[in-house]
């Protein structure tokens, strides 16, 4: 809807909210829903009053009628007319009460107040139908989207906004080398929805990474589309999704809004075995088997292999932009939520397609063929969470991609990682809906599991992580972290992190 209709909605509410009474002449404009709909239900409370004067003026009319009907007969079997009768009196002006109605400014003004207030009613509604303005929302995850993101698909109908951002201060405490501490407004992401109707919606994804972008010296961010879908919702079985798709794998790729998962920055097996945040451009099909079983199932656009590196396929990602459309792969995910046993969510999900796009490699038209296979689990139970993780992968004719590109290329990556975290607010504040839970993470992965027959392995990307910090939430949709990260390769020493950041969802 144009803003140019929002604007007129809201002054024809505005104008016909106060016009009605100088009371509300006096007050100022009503900022939500809920203002307004105290205005309708005062209207409607004196429309109630004046009809029930209305009501009672009638009720003094029959009586009349009767009265003066009944002296009529009287008059008719004694031969007699009576000018008055004990039931009738004179007013002031001589005439007779018993022939007197309601007077029509009574009728007038009731008539008027119903059609300021329908009028008002249909305004409202209007509103609400195309601009959706929540005075409070519910955040949860659907059709394998995160809490803010999924508002588009509890609208009625419509525009939705939403959107998260996160911070973060990272201080570098051993093995610092030439690090440098740093400061970044690491990303500020809106989400733009429109519910078309009762089964098309459009839902996007904007991201604005470190706070700014520019030229040379100056460059440091970027504006990116993170998705751009259409679903078309056919039946809860068999639903249609095209466009600029999430892919279907692990925790955080689809599921990122920094309230979702502890520490300051994504996992890191969840950054370069499986390249969050991962998404191509392609359609599928989304939906569920059973209630307790949901799947999502594309066919999307291929990795480019010429970009892999020895951190793995992250770097291969086309990401919608301008992509090479000559190979195409098949993504894949069934998720179970036993109600047997609520708060499990156990899954699995892959990945496979040619990444060569037709290009030479090592002057021979090659044959990428890269997989991807996960799997994940994880339990909630009142204030316990766990989360684990497994992903492997695999790369073909990683030899000629290797020669290619000068870097050494894995054949086969690996990463494995696990997570336990305890809500332990209720033992300190009993009542609260504050949060507040330390945690602990293990990661384990290597991008060089296995390397091409001739290259040489680098030994600095078969890592291990210790992460251990702190999650606190004053609000559902605010989150302040404090982790430590010990990093450990076989090819030496990493930097160790202490992260302290900010997240929200909105």
């Amino acid at each position: 809807m144009k803003t140019s209709k929002i604007v007129a909605s809201i002054g024809a509410i505005t104008s016909l909210a106060f016009a009605n009474c100088d009371v509300y002449a006096a007050k100022s404009m009503p900022t939500s829903m809920a203002e307004m709909w105290k205005i309708i239900q005062q209207q409607q409370k004196e429309i109630e009053a004046l009809k029930a004067k209305v009501n009672e003026g009638d009720a003094q009319q029959r009586e009349a009628n009767n009265s003066q009907g009944e002296q009529k007969d009287g008059t008719k079997s004694t031969g007699k007319l009576l000018a008055s009768t004990p039931t009738e009196t004179t007013g002031v002006d001589g005439a007779s009460n018993a022939n007197q109605k309601p007077p029509a400014s009574t009728k007038a003004s009731t008539s008027e107040a119903e059609r300021k207030t329908n009028i008002l009613a249909e305004e409202v509604a209007k509103i609400k139908t195309q601009l959706f303005i929540p005075d409070k929302r519910e955040y949860k995850v659907e059709y394998g989207y995160g809490p803010a993101a999924s508002e588009v698909y509890r609208v009625n109908r419509g525009l939705s906004i939403g959107g998260y951002g996160e911070a973060v201060y990272t201080n570098y405490t051993a093995n610092k080398g030439n690090k440098k501490d740093t400061s970044d407004l690491l990303r500020g992401v809106i989400y733009l929805g429109y519910k078309f109707n009762d089964w098309i919606v459009l839902n996007n994804e904007f991201e604005f990474e470190h706070a700014t972008t520019g030229e040379g010296s100056e460059e440091k961010g970027e504006i990116s589309v993170e998705f751009s879908q259409l679903d078309f919702f056919l039946h809860k079985n068999v639903n249609i999704r095209a466009g600029l798709m999430l892919m279907p794998m692990g925790f955080i790729n689809e599921i990122h809004e920094p309230t979702t998962f502890h520490g300051n920055y994504r996992p890191e097996v969840e950054r370069y075995i499986i390249p969050t945040t991962w998404r191509e451009v392609g359609a599928g099909l989304f939906g569920q088997i059973t209630p307790e079983i949901q799947y999502r199932m594309y066919a999307v656009n291929g990795l480019l292999a010429d970009t892999f590196t020895s951190a793995g396929i992250r770097d291969g990602r086309q990401n919608g932009s301008s992509g090479l459309a000559e190979n195409w792969a098949f993504t894949g995910r069934l998720d179970y939520t036993p109600n047997a046993a609520p708060g499990v969510l156990v899954g699995a999900s892959a990945y496979a397609g040619d990444a060569g796009q037709d290009k030479l490699y090592a002057g021979q038209r090659a044959s990428v063929f890269t997989q991807l296979y996960e799997g994940h689990l994880q339990w909630h139970y009142k204030g316990l969470e766990f989360r684990t993780l497994g992903a492997y992968g695999n790369i073909g004719n990683a030899n000629l991609v290797s020669e290619q590109n000068g870097v050494t290329v894995g054949s086969e990556n690996f990463g494995v990682y696990g997570e336990l975290a305890y809500d332990i607010m209720p033992h300190i504040w009993e009542g609260t809906t504050q949060y507040l839970a330390p945690f602990f993470r293990y990661e384990r992965y290597n991008t060089l599991a296995a390397v091409p027959e001739g290259f040489r392995e680098n030994k600095t990307w078969d890592r291990w992580i210790y992460q251990a910090g702190l999650t606190y939430k004053p609000i559902q949709n605010v989150a302040v972290k404090l982790d430590y990260k010990n990093v450990n390769s076989n090819g030496g020493g990493l930097p160790h992190e202490l992260n302290l950041g900010f997240g929200f969802m909105y």
